[in-house]
């Protein structure tokens, strides 16, 4: 019944095993600093990168392993098949391609009676559960846009590789379809600026709606006109790889100050439309976004360790249900 929290030093792997202690489950650490792991108190084990965290995985079969050292393009999958056979998997990826990637282990995680599941987190899960509650029980709809707006109080410290890619996927990934930014006005008077992006809650939404026709905006994505006409040529050139590791490099490196979250609350956003005309609108209300993505790993993690969940790659409402976002703190709106 173990889980095993990867990279489990960093600010989220912290968080994660905060909550999964809470709950009363055995966590392992997973990490590369010896005595960093060792003053946690808790059992662990020291491996350096994903290559050898996959060797550990499959020589001691963890019952569930939640990924949190990023760059999930090219390390979840590694990691998932070393949960092969009956083992599931956990991470937080958020951008289109790697969660892409990661749903298409499915034929392989259902052989292998295994339950894959990525983007579980603020990051798709805030959008996907508004979409699939507005959607239960009625035909497919023929339009969905969807919000993402993220409030996330900033710690003291080097930025990380984990959020270093994430940051750098979200600057260049600007929606191809020329989605325009705008004012959102939310439910509790607030307002905030979005933009058009393609990152996971795309394929998210898509699948839980089974529109042809979806749109997403995020509050992550840049709104300035000069920063959105530089960001093609930006995207083309950190697509190169050896310059994107530089990027996520340098931005790791970076050290910032202790800040509050800018907004309130956190907020998903959907609007789904009809053939016929009929729209719904909803929202997810949460608290600070990396407390809610913390609690939705530790909830997938602690469900799937006792057996619950679609068998396959899935994203979180679609392994377990809107519900999830509920019982990680969420409230919906409808």
């Amino acid at each position: 019944m173990e889980i095993w929290v990867l990279g489990a030093a960093g600010r989220t792997g912290r968080g994660i095993t905060a909550e999964l202690e809470r709950r009363g489950l055995p966590v392992v650490l997973v990490g590369r600093n010896r005595e960093r792991l060792e003053a946690s108190g808790s059992k662990y084990v020291v491996a350096d990168g994903a290559e050898a965290m996959a060797a550990e995985i499959r020589r001691q079969r963890p019952a569930v392993v939640v990924n949190t050292i990023g760059e999930y393009a090219t390390t979840a999958a590694t990691i998932a098949r070393a949960c092969l056979p009956g083992g599931h998997y956990v991470d937080m990826a958020a951008d289109l391609v790697a969660v892409s990637r990661l749903l298409d282990l499915h034929e392989e995680a259902l052989s292998g009676g295994s339950t894959f599941v990525t983007g579980a987190g603020f990051g798709v899960l805030a959008t996907e559960a508004v979409v699939a509650k507005l959607c239960e029980g009625r035909e497919t709809p023929s339009r969905v846009q969807v919000d993402a707006l993220a409030s996330v109080a900033v710690e003291a410290g080097a930025v990380g590789v984990a959020l270093a890619a994430s940051i750098v996927d979200a600057m260049t990934a600007v929606s191809a379809r020329g989605a325009k930014p705008r004012t959102l006005v939310l439910p509790d008077g607030e307002t905030a600026k979005v933009a058009g992006i393609d990152s996971g809650e795309l394929v998210a939404a898509q699948r839980a709606s089974g529109a042809a026709d979806v749109t997403v905006f995020s509050g992550l994505a840049p709104t300035a006109p000069v920063v959105r006409a530089l960001l093609p040529l930006l995207g083309r050139v950190v697509s190169i790889p050896a310059v994107r590791r530089f990027a996520v490099r340098r931005l790791a490196a970076v050290r910032t100050k202790a800040a509050p979250r800018p907004r309130t609350h956190t907020w998903g956003h959907a609007v789904v439309t009809w053939p016929d005309g009929t729209t719904r609108e909803g929202w997810l209300r949460a608290d600070e976004a990396m407390d809610f993505t913390n609690a939705v790993v530790a909830e997938v993690a602690a469900r799937l360790a006792r057996g619950e969940g679609k068998l396959g790659a899935h994203t979180p409402a679609s392994a377990l249900g809107a519900e999830v976002a509920e019982a990680a703190g969420g409230t919906f709106l409808l």
